[in-house]
This record gives C-alpha cells, structure tokens and sequence, in this order.
C-alpha cells in the first residue's frame, strides 16, 4: 500500500515492529543506533564533546544493564527488517501512576514516514499495559522536530527545566506530558 505525505514523494508502506530488549547483551542493538542517530540528531545543538560526554552518560555498557535491572523497559523499532531506533520508559521518580519517557529516537532515514508516531503510540500503550496513567518526558529546546512530533502526539509542555550533567554541561529541555 503506498502512502501520500504532504510535500514528499510517495513512500512504500514499511513494516514496523517492536521487539522488548530483556537481556544485557541485547542492548548492544541500541547501542548501534544510538551511535548513528545520536550525533546527526544533536550535530547543530550540542558541541562535539557534549555529544560524547552524554553518549557515553547515558549508552555505556554499564549504565544501561543497571537501567535494566532497574526496571527500565527498552524497546527496539524494527523497520523491514533493519534496527532504525529505539524507546526506553520506566517509572517516574516520585509521581505514582507517571512513567517516563527516556529516550525515542530513530535513524534520520526513516524520518517523515509516520514511524515516529508509530514509536510514540507503542511507549503510550506499553505504559498503559504497565498500569500508568500518564507518560512525561524531557526534550531539549532546540530540538524543534521532536518537539513538533510531541505535540503532534498530544503532549504538552509543562515546564522548563536547566539541569546541570557534569564537565559543565546542562540539559536545557522542555519537560512535556501526556495523559494516557
């Protein structure tokens, strides 16, 4: 089936799945995407260093097996058979009933064909099947295509927040909610 999208060429209908990722060695798969959407997403937003400053805070061997055993859920987006992006969630800290949303990404190639959204639908449903009743997340404020999408998705900006990360590095992000 092929679908129209304003202002592009007509695009194939694309087989999306998702696969829960419940073992260490089974995120070595984010990883590999990680390593290819993480520095062209944030090239024009956050310098060099700080991509790999965070790269390496957030994507170590290390941090996301104790993410895991946390209880923190991973999921791999699987577009035709390729690895193209990611979502990971977990409780929210403090706010029964709330889960976050840590990461959604997905490789640029596959930007414009609705598989975002397909993404940000799935995070909603897992929560959902989890037993949360609302899904926030953090989202730095020059991204303006992952805000858009948000918005899109029906989230709202709640607050503004400035978070120091360490080396002198902040995250300087909208934080955003969705009842679900």
């Amino acid at each position: 089936m092929k679908k129209e999208f304003p202002g592009k060429e007509e695009v194939q209908e694309m087989k999306v799945d998702f696969l829960p990722l419940t073992t260490a060695n089974e995120l070595e798969r984010i990883r590999l995407v990680a390593g290819k959407v993480w520095p062209q997403t944030y090239k024009d937003i956050l310098s060099e260093k700080q991509i790999s400053f965070m790269m390496e805070m957030m994507y170590s061997p290390s941090v996301m097996e104790k993410e895991l055993a946390c209880g923190y859920s991973f999921d791999l987006c699987i577009v035709d058979g390729v690895d193209a992006g990611y979502i990971s969630f977990s409780a929210c800290d403090g706010i029964p009933g709330r889960a976050k949303l840590h990461k959604v990404y997905l490789l640029h190639s596959y930007h414009h064909r609705g598989i975002g959204q397909k993404m940000l639908l799935h995070a909603c449903k897992r929560c959902r099947e989890k037993g949360f009743s609302s899904l926030c997340l953090a989202v730095n404020k020059q991204n303006l295509t992952a805000q858009k999408a948000y918005l899109k998705a029906g989230f709202t900006v709640e607050k503004s927040l400035c978070t120091p990360i360490g080396e002198g590095f902040v995250m300087d992000d909208y934080i955003m909610e969705k009842n679900l």
